[in-house]
């Protein structure tokens, strides 16, 4: 069959299947009708305003880095609009959230981690830790000794019991 054919066919089967069914065909014709007619009447009743340009903070998609999409969504939660253009909305910028408090948590934060091999002011948390491990040693070198000697104790007279056995 050409497809000409298939599509008289097809249409033809459609149009007695609506045909004998005119309750669901009402419906369908008659349901987008009454939607495009409210959309009319919230048109006529409430007419556009004029509103100047509205310019939004911009906003990081996730692939710019955790740290710009959320400071995206948490210091733009309650989106503003402004009259004249964002500081972000220049190509190639990413967050205009330099002075943020989130921004500056993490920038403290990279510089403690990072740099806190040459840092003078963990020397003294560098000590007592130092201090920690070698009284933790002294007190676990204390309980092995007195296992230890019991151990040595223990074996001593399991060996002098064999042996007055065997004789």
């Amino acid at each position: 069959m050409s497809v000409s054919t298939q599509l008289g066919l097809l249409l033809w089967k459609n149009f007695t299947y609506r045909r004998r069914q005119t309750l669901q065909l009402l419906v369908e014709i008659v349901w987008p009708l009454f939607i495009f007619f409210i959309l009319i009447a919230v048109r006529v009743n409430y007419p556009p305003y004029e509103q100047h340009e509205c310019h939004f903070p911009n906003k990081a998609m996730p692939s710019a880095g955790t740290l710009p999409w959320l400071q995206g969504i948490l210091c733009n939660a309650n989106n503003p609009c402004f009259r004249s253009p964002t500081p972000g909305e220049s190509p190639g910028v990413v967050g205009n959230f330099n002075d943020s408090i989130i921004s500056r948590l993490f920038s403290d934060a990279k510089k403690i981690l990072l740099y806190s091999q040459n840092d003078k002011n963990l020397e003294g948390f560098k000590e007592l830790a130092h201090a920690l491990k070698g009284l933790q040693e002294s007190r676990s070198g204390t309980r092995t000794s007195h296992r230890t000697s019991n151990r040595t104790r223990t074996s001593h007279r399991t060996r002098n019991l064999s042996q007055n056995q065997n004789l």
